[in-house]
């Protein structure tokens, strides 16, 4: 199973790259098939679609904003949005969330990461072999690892990532510089 996830990843990574718009530029393909996987993928090619919106065209001053001292900055919130994709490509490749060993430090870095987290766990999500059952979401820990399931990825990781990406849109436009024009979340369109 892990060397067709690798195989599958590979392939992907090969096809994203090959596209003549970024991918998440609009929301991929549904599925042709209602599954409880495939549902889950079509959640975080949403989150995708936003997340690429929400941080195109960042300015430095964009980054730096926060609504009040004891907020987050955005750029804080993008590096916080990262960690949540962290556990949410950990979990399905079924593997633990221990400390992150990412080199990120700009910006650039974090968008890319957290894109590319996101694409991979939905092409895996999107595979048949994919059991949910199979997939919980565990955390290492200095005193042992601490398991819960999948479903507290959904309620957790995935719905926090969802709730931040409307904070950086809010935020960008606060500070002055609102999503570009022809957004379309309904349908996963730029226009």
């Amino acid at each position: 199973m892990k060397l067709v996830i690798i195989i599958l990843m590979a392939i992907s990574s090969i096809s994203l790259y090959g596209q003549d718009r970024p991918y998440y530029y609009e929301i991929p393909a549904a599925p042709e098939t209602y599954t409880a996987t495939t549902a889950i993928a079509r959640l975080v090619d949403g989150l995708g679609f936003r997340y690429f919106w929400a941080t195109e065209g960042l300015r430095d001053e964009d980054l730096l904003f926060k609504p009040s001292e004891e907020a987050r900055t955005s750029f804080e919130t993008i590096q916080h949005i990262y960690g949540l994709t962290y556990v949410l490509i950990n979990t399905v490749q079924g593997k633990p969330t221990g400390p992150s060993n990412a080199n990120l430090t700009t910006f650039s870095d974090y968008r890319n990461a957290t894109l590319e987290n996101i694409r991979q766990a939905s092409e895996i999500l999107k595979q048949p072999e994919t059991d949910l059952e199979e997939l919980p979401m565990a955390f290492q820990r200095s005193g042992g690892n601490k398991e819960y399931p999948f479903w507290n990825l959904i309620n957790g990781p995935i719905s926090d990532a969802l709730w931040h990406v409307g904070q950086v849109v809010t935020f960008r436009r606060s500070s002055g510089n609102p999503l570009p024009p022809g957004v379309n979340v309904l349908e996963g369109t730029k226009k």
